[in-house]
Formats: C-alpha cells, sequence, structure tokens
C-alpha cells in the first residue's frame, strides 16, 4: 500500500486490534425459545451495577453457552422486546427478577430466530471478566443480518486506497461496540475554496458488526486549518442483509457460510471505494464552499444559530453546541476581524464540535456541515435573514 500513509502507526494499530478481534469471534443462530435471559446482581448495593446474561444449553455437541451482555447488545434485546432503553435500564437495576421473567416470556411464547454475536471469553480484549461464562455477547440480531466484519471491509477498501495516486493519510479512527469509523484525507488532492482557506479531499468508510448501520462509504471535505470534515452528499450504503437461515436448534455461523455471503459485496465495495477517491467530487464541494462565502448571515449570531436549529430540528443541545462552534471558529487566528458570518462559517461551527463528539456522534455533526452547506434558498433564508 505505496500510498497510504501510517502516520504514527495508525494503520498497524489498526489492524492489529481488528484481527484481535477476528480472532475472538463467535457467532450464533439461535430460536429464542432455546435461550435463557438471566440478572446478575451486583454485591455493592450501593455502587455495583447489575449485568445480564444469555444462557444457551449445551446442543448439537456445543457445549453450554454463558453469555455476558454488553450494553450494547442489552439495548438491542430490550428494543426487539418493545422496551424503551431507559425503561429496560432501570428495570434491570431496580427490578432484575421481573426483567428476566418479561424477556423469558416473550422469547419464550413469540418464538424468533436470531443472530448473537459474540467475543470469546479466552482473549485478553474480552471486556467482561466475571466468572463462569464463556464470552461476551455484543449484538442480538435478526438471523437474516449479514456479517460483513471489519476485516471484510479493510480487504477490499485499503489495497485501492493504497494504490491511488492521491497519496492517503490516515486521519482518525475509532472502533467501538457500535461501529468502525475510518477517516483519510488526500495529500495531493487540494484546493482554496476562497480567502486562502485551504481544503483537502477526503474518504470515509465505515461499518457496524453489531446492528447499527450499513456498510458505507462517503465523501469528506478537510479545511486543513482546522481539519474539521464535513461530510458531502456522496455517500453509499449497503446493507447487512441475506437470505433467512435454516435450522430449528441453535448453532454456530461457520466462516464458510459467511465468506459466500461475503464474495459479491467485497467487489462492489473495491469499485466504490475506487470512485469515491477520484478528484470529481471535491472539485464541485469546493465550488460549493466558494459561493458559501457570499451567503452572508444578516442577524446577530446567537439568532442565526436558533434559526438553524429550527431548519434543521436540532435539539436544545445540539443548537448550544452549534453556537460553541460558531463561536470557536470565529476565534480563530485567520478569521478576520469584522468578518461577517456566512454559510461556510456555519458549515465550520458544525464541523468544529465534531473535533472532540464522541466517536459515534462524529457522523452526525460531520453530516450536518453538509446540510448546511446544501440548505435551499428557502431554508437558508430562514437562517440567515430577519424574519
Amino acid at each position: 500500500m505505496r500510498h497510504l500513509e501510517n502516520q504514527n502507526k495508525t494503520l498497524e494499530d489498526m489492524l492489529t486490534v481488528i484481527k484481535a478481534q477476528n480472532d475472538m469471534k463467535q457467532d450464533y443462530i439461535a430460536p429464542t425459545n432455546q435461550l435463557q435471559f438471566r440478572t446478575i446482581e451486583s454485591d455493592d448495593r450501593v455502587h455495583g451495577t447489575n449485568h445480564s446474561q444469555i444462557v444457551m444449553e449445551a446442543n448439537n455437541g456445543e457445549g453450554t453457552k454463558i453469555l455476558n451482555v454488553n450494553q450494547h447488545c442489552f439495548d438491542q434485546i430490550a428494543q426487539k422486546a418493545e422496551i424503551a432503553t431507559p425503561t429496560a435500564r432501570r428495570l434491570q437495576q431496580n427490578y432484575p427478577r421481573e426483567m428476566d421473567n418479561l424477556i423469558n416470556a416473550i422469547w419464550q411464547k413469540e418464538n424468533s430466530k436470531r443472530m448473537i454475536r459474540t467475543f470469546d471469553n479466552s482473549n485478553s480484549l474480552s471486556p467482561f471478566n466475571y466468572d463462569n461464562h464463556t464470552g461476551t455477547a455484543r449484538a442480538f440480531l435478526s438471523d437474516k443480518f449479514k456479517t460483513f466484519d471489519n476485516s471484510d471491509l479493510l480487504e477490499s477498501a485499503l489495497p485501492t486506497l493504497g494504490e491511488s495516486d492521491a497519496s492517503w493519510k490516515i486521519v482518525n479512527y475509532a472502533n467501538t461496540d457500535k461501529k468502525l469509523y475510518i477517516r483519510l484525507k488526500s495529500e495531493v488532492i487540494q484546493s482554496d475554496a476562497g480567502l486562502n482557506d485551504l481544503m483537502a479531499h477526503g474518504i470515509g468508510i465505515s461499518n457496524s458488526e453489531t446492528g447499527s448501520g450499513s456498510v458505507a462509504v462517503f465523501g469528506i471535505a478537510w479545511t486543513l486549518a482546522c481539519l474539521n470534515g464535513m461530510q458531502t452528499e456522496n455517500v453509499t450504503r449497503k446493507a447487512h442483509i441475506t437470505s433467512a437461515r435454516d435450522g430449528d436448534t441453535w448453532n454456530v455461523l461457520t466462516d464458510e457460510t459467511k465468506r459466500a455471503d461475503n464474495h459479491s459485496l467485497k467487489l462492489q465495495l473495491r469499485d466504490i471505494v475506487s470512485s469515491y477517491a477520484s478528484r470529481d467530487a471535491f472539485d464541485e464541494n469546493i465550488e460549493k464552499m466558494k459561493k458559501a462565502k457570499e451567503d452572508v448571515v444578516n442577524v446577530p449570531i446567537n439568532e442565526s444559530v436558533e434559526n438553524l436549529g429550527k431548519v434543521l430540528t436540532l435539539s436544545k443541545k445540539e443548537t448550544s453546541n452549534v453556537l460553541e462552534g460558531l463561536l470557536q471558529t470565529i476565534g480563530q487566528s485567520g478569521y478576520e476581524q469584522n468578518q461577517k458570518v456566512n454559510r461556510a462559517t456555519l458549515v465550520n461551527a458544525c464541523t468544529a464540535v465534531g473535533n472532540t463528539a464522541e466517536p459515534d456522534n462524529v457522523d452526525f455533526w460531520q453530516r450536518l456541515g453538509g446540510k448546511v452547506l446544501n440548505l435551499g434558498k428557502t431554508d437558508w433564508n430562514r437562517v440567515a435573514m430577519a424574519s
């Protein structure tokens, strides 16, 4: 991968973690009437936290599996049972027996087939170390879920990027319980968006092994002065959906089955990544950013942010974050004194919030910047003009 820069061993670290996680993975297809849900109560009634387990009794030559349920998987179990997340969490901590009885009743009487994605307990990366368990349940999904994993994504994307002449550099990556995110920028495809605002072409790829989103490839326009990243309108998503699985008892999902499911998607992703790596889409966004600097805000900045929150249906907290991002953007060196706020400033205000957001929230703020850039005339006037 001669044109993929490995700054501070980011690439090596990422590949090491993903390989280690691959070695830990074990996936099961199970009818829910063969599962038992139980809550393990903490010994510390004041500061302790209860946790849940799934028990799969010995079957098909496999021994009994006792799986500690992580938070993401617990929330999915509650969702499948149509229990609101805050309610389920309160039941788990305050009324554990009632929670167990409710889930088990639903599993027995509304029997459905589920995929349970797990990490094996023998590896040190497993997030739980409680006694008497064989692994960690990290996702509770439909049996139609396609297991296109992070290693599959990297096998498709990285060689393509490495052969590109764009000289890609990994800006950041995150690997959470919900998703893998990788964001890169080109060291070659760069342009001035006006007022000495140098921008670089970028590409992002993400995937969820645990049911929190599709496989996605998306364009990013990076502002180099602050490394704010704005996600463009260009995005391709591939859903994790395959055909239903056969069988009346729980069983291990084999690597051979996974490879057959994923072969076609791997080939598609290579072509998709290659197209996103080209310069065409970047040049289009540079022109949009140049024009955005001409869209001046004609109301006080706090009023413009309130207006933006209404147009984009943001929460009070999100609107407040945009205002903080705007004040930060205005305060940066290079922003001329008395320079009027414009559409591009508001784009950077949104993307600035993404720089300090939790990994699973960065996409939201980068996409929000793209939405501001692409607001139609009517909506923009609602943001920028006095009513």
